[in-house]
């Protein structure tokens, strides 16, 4: 907790108890001024004692540091390394399963994530899921029979119209 949130309750409270003393009181009398000026002094310090927001706004703009230079001769050696491996880049397996899973796609409620599960469990095209069973598959995708026959309804139906 901050050290000024604490001097400014101490202050309040000195403040609340002059005012709970002079009506209770039927005389004046001068120590109630001194939990008056205690309250001031109490409410000063706790000014003081508030953290500055200049520090911390320096804090967060330091200058990021400055990039490494390579020599120029390093540089050019780079660039041909990367052409020369630029050249032996093959196609990635990515692209290879979205053309795969494509056709999975066609079939009712299957969407990327269930299709490349299908691919993973050795079902690759619209023919193979028509032909599995619905039990075997949904012990295998850990999911529900319903889900995995509705799949093979729809995939047999799209095998019946091509």
């Amino acid at each position: 907790m901050r050290l000024d949130y604490v001097l400014y309750t101490v202050g309040i409270i000195c403040f609340i108890i002059t005012v709970g003393v002079a009506y209770a009181a039927t005389e004046q009398q001068l120590w109630i001024v001194i939990p008056i000026v205690l309250g001031f002094a109490f409410l000063g310090i706790g000014v003081t004692q508030r953290p500055k927001q200049e520090a911390s706004t320096q804090m967060a703009v330091a200058p990021p540091p400055p990039p490494p230079t390579i020599a120029r001769t390093e540089a050019t050696n780079v660039k041909q390394e990367i052409k020369v491996e630029e050249k032996k880049i093959e196609p990635s397996p990515v692209i290879e399963i979205k053309r795969a899973t494509h056709e999975l796609l066609e079939v009712k409620g299957i969407k990327d994530k269930r299709a490349l599960q299908l691919k993973a469990v050795g079902i690759n095209t619209v023919e193979d899921l028509a032909k599995a069973s619905a039990t075997d598959l949904a012990t295998k995708l850990k999911i529900a029979p319903y889900f995995t026959g509705k799949w093979i309804e729809n995939a047999k139906q799209i095998v019946e119209k091509s």
